[in-house]
């Protein structure tokens, strides 16, 4: 059996494409289960509006006291309802594509019986500003974990990116699928993506006792931006389609000296295929 999960809260007014999320991974699980917070935008009925009896909703009042590791704990509720072997998770700001759904299940039963592996990897595209071009330097991460084999004492980690294990939070041992998953959360016009900042800065610890400057209508220019060329997952189309044409701000080009390292590492990726110093919270084996 595998199950999805998933988390979400205000999705309605931070425009998360939850309900394209959930639809992506229901393809090949058998359940989802939902870990919705308490939210004032209609967040639950939308979920439930979905209407597939193998969606499973968590009601759940999230406690952000300890700042953004309320995310990983929450996190961890909804994989613990999980029913199956294996879990698929997927962020409210995520789509699977079909192909990679399918890609998916398929190495699950393949590599089931294989004790060494506890997690299985997806390959990311990180859209930004738009649905044409995608954030490709070092700071924004090619893999992770998306698929864990539960009762493994695996667990989110931080602000529920990635997955550790065990007490000692060793790194996931998890092999490469090819499997490609599409990163919305920064495909937003100006006000949109403000309302983002704004939710993002008031969930991290302390945040709200630090001054802090105002957050801009802008999107900040960031280097090695890319155009897409390839076909979306069918499950987010129509929500793609709804936005299409939303005006969006980036701000000015701009060049700093620590620039240098993302082009020289994406030079050294393209000549080799490795990344330099590159954050994991998996080991491949």
């Amino acid at each position: 059996m595998l199950s999805g999960f998933t988390l979400v809260r205000n999705a309605v007014s931070l425009d998360y494409p939850i309900v394209p999320a959930i639809r992506s991974i229901l393809a090949v699980c058998d359940e989802v289960v939902v870990n919705v917070g308490r939210s004032e935008d209609g967040t639950r009925d939308l979920v439930a509006a979905i209407g597939d009896p193998r969606v499973r909703i968590l009601d759940r009042e999230w406690d952000f006291s300890r700042g953004s590791e309320a995310l990983a704990r929450e996190t961890d509720r909804a994989m613990a309802a999980c029913r199956g072997a294996w879990g698929l998770y997927i962020q409210a700001d995520e789509v699977l594509h079909e192909s990679g759904a399918a890609l998916l299940a398929e190495k699950v039963r393949e590599w089931d019986g294989d004790a060494r592996v506890e997690g299985l990897l997806v390959d990311y595209l990180h859209f930004y500003g738009d649905f044409d071009t995608v954030a490709t330097d070092r700071h924004w991460y090619r893999r992770e974990v998306r698929v864990v084999r539960l009762g493994r004492e695996v667990r989110s980690y931080q602000d529920a990116q990635g997955f550790r294990v065990g007490p000692g939070l060793r790194r996931v041992r998890a092999r490469a699928t090819g499997a490609r998953m599409f990163h919305y959360g920064w495909a937003r016009a100006a006000g949109s993506a403000r309302r983002k900042r704004e939710a993002s800065r008031a969930i991290f610890r302390g945040a709200a006792l630090r001054p802090e400057p105002a957050i801009s209508e802008r999107l900040a220019w960031t280097p090695l931006l890319r155009c897409f060329t390839g076909t979306h997952p069918q499950a987010a189309r129509d929500w793609i389609a709804a936005r299409q044409g939303a005006p969006v701000v980036l701000g000015p080009r701009y060049f700093r000296l620590h620039h240098l390292r993302y082009y020289l590492s994406d030079w050294l990726e393209r000549l080799t295929g490795a990344r330099l110093f590159e954050h994991r919270n998996y080991v491949e084996v």
